[in-house]
């Protein structure tokens, strides 16, 4: 299937972008539509909607902030802290929404695993299915994403 102009516009942002200097796609060397695919499979395989996994990160996220820097208790077996960067990113799909820098990290404390994400992350989950490329700064592994918050 040939790629629509507006789609490959939309790669070459990803891939290297005034937006993100290491761009969203990182070494990642699948197109778009396969890594949307592959990611889309892996969150269905699990049980869960993008929505469901976004608004629960977005619920992390608010008890989070409300920590102002320390670390806050989510529920029984979980942690995070947010870390805020000032300013702001837009979404690199072409429309207006735009994030502020807020880095946030959440810990298991029954495993020991954590993880990162940025207010960007959470919009780009719920309305684009995206959860960035390979080797990029930002990019969320799916399975372990939905391990750690659920």
């Amino acid at each position: 299937m040939k790629k629509s102009p507006q789609l490959e516009r939309l790669e070459q942002t990803l891939r290297s972008s005034r937006l993100s200097a290491r761009g969203f796609l990182g070494d990642d060397k699948r197109s778009l539509y396969e890594i949307l695919d592959a990611d889309a499979s892996v969150v269905a395989s699990l049980g869960y909607t993008m929505k469901q996994i976004a608004a629960r990160m977005q619920e992390i996220t608010d008890a989070a902030r409300k920590g102002l820097g320390d670390w806050v208790d989510v529920d029984k077996n979980l942690l995070a802290w947010a870390s805020d960067a000032r300013g702001i990113i837009a979404c690199p799909w072409p429309h207006a929404f735009r994030a502020d820098k807020t880095v946030i990290t959440v810990e298991r404390t029954d495993s020991g695993k954590s993880i990162q994400w940025a207010d960007l992350n959470v919009h780009l989950i719920a309305e684009h299915g995206f959860f960035q490329g390979k080797g990029s700064a930002f990019r969320l592994e799916p399975r372990d994403l939905v391990e750690i918050i659920f």
